[in-house]
């Protein structure tokens, strides 16, 4: 199956060269690209790509709005945020607003294939690594929360789910999950999937924030 992709970008040289990468590939098909944000939401709503590549920082309508407008006009199109800085102050915001991942743009090229290829088939392109380093930035500004025990939201969750969401919160890959609680990788992807449904997050980046927003998971 070919994934097709929108490049949003305000820099008509990364475009290009975003778009020669792609076009390389067997399995990928750049369809189109976007200057700006307002730019990528029409197109995306034209064309219904399998994925844009997102640049957060754009004229007009910037990438974090333009993502929001395209996760609730166009659920199948998912959005790979693309950010300068390592901690970029948008990054969170972009996640937030249903973007399915972030890289930098100085990112290796199979890196970026491979996020792509991720996110195409449903995961999230936001590795153990990127995560921890993104939650330093953002827990200073994650709202007080209600008790784990007082949310609603995680009385869905068996006590075993409850224990993944915590090792996913933390930033922890499935295979370091599943070493930590002595279980199977796939059981654990099993168990990833269920919380997934009971809480109706999009993906593990939202499960992440979940985490942390409920105070399963609580700053160091």
């Amino acid at each position: 199956m070919t994934i097709r992709i929108l490049i949003a970008d305000d820099e008509a040289l990364l475009r290009m060269a975003f778009g020669t990468v792609l076009d390389a590939q067997p399995d990928m098909e750049p369809v189109g690209e976007a200057a700006d944000g307002a730019q990528a939401v029409h197109l995306t709503r034209q064309l219904r790509p399998d994925v844009v590549l997102m640049d957060v920082r754009m004229p007009g309508t910037d990438g974090i709005e333009a993502t929001r407008q395209v996760v609730e006009a166009c659920p199948h199109s998912r959005v790979l945020i693309l950010t300068t800085f390592d901690l970029d102050e948008y990054a969170f915001a972009g996640l937030n607003a249903g973007a399915s991942g972030f890289l930098l743009k100085n990112t290796r090229p199979e890196e970026l294939l491979t996020a792509i290829r991720d996110v195409a088939a449903g995961d999230a392109a936001l590795s153990p690594r990127i995560t921890r380093r993104l939650l330093d930035g953002i827990r200073p500004h994650l709202p007080a929360g209600r008790r784990p025990e007082h949310d609603e939201r995680l009385r869905r969750l068996s006590a075993r789910e409850r224990e993944v969401l915590v090792q996913v919160g933390r930033g922890l890959s499935n295979t370091e999950i599943a070493a930590a609680l002595y279980l199977a990788e796939a059981t654990v992807k099993s168990h990833l999937g269920r919380i997934l449904h009971k809480l109706e997050l999009r993906d593990r980046i939202q499960a992440v924030v979940f985490a942390y927003e409920s105070r399963l998971v609580r700053p160091a």
